[in-house]
């Protein structure tokens, strides 16, 4: 399906029919009872408010009948709903039509014209795998939850005397309201006081000059559960450890866990059968006292930060590239701005050999035949249908269901069921066609568009698309959200301009400028696929490293045991 926007002149910018097969509106602006909009040859007037992001029917809406966006069913009338009404949870609900990998015909894809990139390259780290990486971190991880106290503690003790400490320093700011309460200030007073933040606890001098950081990814899993969860957490620490944005990690044992170090140790040898880094195992229940294993592991840690230095940025060609496309507190925007944006930067990444991420399978449900009929051939197109199904079987057997995925700050802004969601959040994927279907936590391993099964969680997907290889994330909001990752650039890209003006200290790149008829999607994408390059090449810093924002959440799939 060819994603288009279209404009409705002659009122400009009031309404978009995203697709020509579509039978409802978007409003781009609050619509007030009584406003004429544009539709067809014609005009129709709403019946009631529209709010900016919401939906209208335009021709009306009897029970049953379907709605349809983005040229798919993304649910349908349960109750009757006037020309010029507005579509809410109480009058509509999600439906999807069925699909059938068996009968996957491939269309034909026309990429993009990417000759003004041919030749651009960004500054990265070359691997020994031939991966090239965008930033170089070293990592300390635990094995098991029970070290987590452990990482604390090598935490404290190297990230602010090794110049890592990057957070705010709110100190002064509790001190100012204390002062104030024992000079007898009452509660009105303390809640309308004037406070300053504090300053940045970053220090300027580093004796690593070239590893941009020390990441430490602390986690509730390693034993406790079933056995197939130790293992799928081992890959996934793998795909971190063999990731091109790692120099190499440090590795904290109990010794007695489910996931063993020898498991660990197979799980990266699956990913890099000759891996070359520098890693350091030790294992507490071996060298006995806290003081032995932090001893041995500030040694050691220091000794690989050492060889991690010696790594310099060299041009790479854009083919590099492995970009995970990702969503979180999407609105009704989502879909028509910054997705889209996003889809045609994949669509210019892998006409240039790229590769790009597409995850989330719950945000993928109603858009599957599009997938199916996308796949390179039959038996990606079954796996595809494998997973999905698999997947959506599993939370309907605990009582819940992909309809149930639109989050209250989605359905406030516009997103009333999981299929309008989904369509809206496919489009990152753009329309290149699917080369792999890959199941939580493996490896991307072919250049152009690969699906990862992961949950619709945000940091559990982005978490899981950089454990697959991704070595920088587009992440589109709506609404706002910080989320960062330990190791991978996360680039947030708000899909509105307002909210690029209300938070601007978490975005980075600003979609709204396609709503606000500013520029066309093609020429958001060019903006942000110029702007990854910078990051790529560690010219720019982004809103998460900013703010030290390194959320990992390993996703866990099976009961505890």
């Amino acid at each position: 399906m060819t994603f288009i926007l279209f404009n409705t002149d002659p009122v400009k910018h009031q309404v978009a029919r995203i697709h020509p097969a579509d039978n409802v509106l978007v409003a781009l602006v609050d619509l007030p009872i009584g406003t004429e909009v544009p539709w067809e040859n014609g005009y129709v007037t709403t019946t009631e408010a529209i709010p900016a992001k919401h939906k209208l029917s335009p021709l009306g809406l009897s029970v049953g009948q379907p709605v349809t966006m983005y040229g798919v069913l993304v649910g349908k009338a349960k109750a009757d709903i006037r020309p010029g009404g507005r579509l809410t949870t109480a009058n509509m609900q999600h439906a999807t039509n069925s699909y059938d990998e068996h009968g996957h015909q491939r269309a034909a894809w026309q990429a993009p014209d990417v000759t003004a990139w041919q030749d651009r390259t960004f500054q990265g780290y070359h691997r020994a795998d031939g991966r090239v990486g965008t930033a170089n971190y070293w990592l300390v991880i635990p094995l098991v939850f029970c070290e987590n106290r452990n990482i604390q503690v090598l935490q404290d003790a190297l990230i602010t005397d090794l110049g890592y400490a990057r957070r705010k320093n709110y100190q002064p700011e509790t001190r100012k309201l204390v002062e104030l309460m024992q000079a007898g200030r009452s509660v009105e007073e303390i809640l309308s006081a004037d406070l300053e933040a504090g300053e940045d606890t970053a220090r300027s001098s580093r004796p690593f000059p070239n590893v941009d950081g020390i990441r430490f990814l602390s986690h509730e899993g390693g034993c406790g559960g079933i056995r197939q969860d130790a293992q799928t957490l081992c890959g996934l620490l793998a795909g971190y450890i063999t990731h091109p944005n790692v120099a190499g990690a440090t590795v904290l044992s109990l010794g007695c866990q489910n996931a063993q170090a020898s498991m660990l140790q197979d799980e990266i040898a699956k990913r890099d059968p000759h891996f070359s880094k520098p890693l350091f195992i030790l294992d507490q229940q071996k060298l006995g006292t806290e003081e032995a294993l932090i001893s041995d592991a500030l040694r050691q840690t220091f000794a690989g930060l050492m060889l991690a230095n010696r790594a310099r940025r060299e041009p790479a060609p854009l083919k590099a590239l492995n970009i995970g496309l990702e969503c979180g507190g999407s609105d009704g925007f989502s879909g028509i701005s910054a997705n889209p944006a996003l889809g045609h930067v994949s669509d210019m990444l892998v006409a240039l050999g790229g590769s790009v991420i597409l995850a989330e399978f719950p945000e993928l449900c109603g858009v599957e035949q599009e997938l199916v009929d996308r796949s390179v051939d039959q038996p990606t197109a079954e796996r595809f249908s494998s997973l999905m199904k698999a997947y959506g079987d599993s939370a309907v057997a605990v009582g819940s269901g992909f309809d149930m995925n639109p989050s209250p700050g989605n359905i406030r802004d516009g997103l009333i069921t999981d299929a309008m969601k989904s369509a809206g959040a496919a489009r990152k994927g753009g329309s290149s066609p699917v080369v792999a279907v890959l199941d939580y936590p493996e490896l991307v391993t072919k250049p152009g568009l690969n699906l990862l099964c992961t949950p619709g969680n945000d940091v559990e997907s982005t978490t899981a698309e950089v454990g697959s290889g991704a070595n920088i994330v587009l992440f589109t909001t709506g609404l706002g959200t910080p989320t960062g990752n330990p190791i991978a650039p996360v680039i947030k890209v708000a899909s509105n301009t307002a909210l690029a003006n209300r938070m601007p200290d978490i975005i980075d790149v600003n979609t709204g400028t396609v709503i606000d008829g500013e520029e066309t999607i093609e020429q958001a994408a060019e903006r942000i696929l110029d702007y990854v390059i910078k990051v790529a090449s560690g010219e720019e810093e982004i809103a998460a490293v900013r703010h030290d924002q390194t959320d990992f959440i390993p996703w866990k799939r099976g009961v505890s045991l």
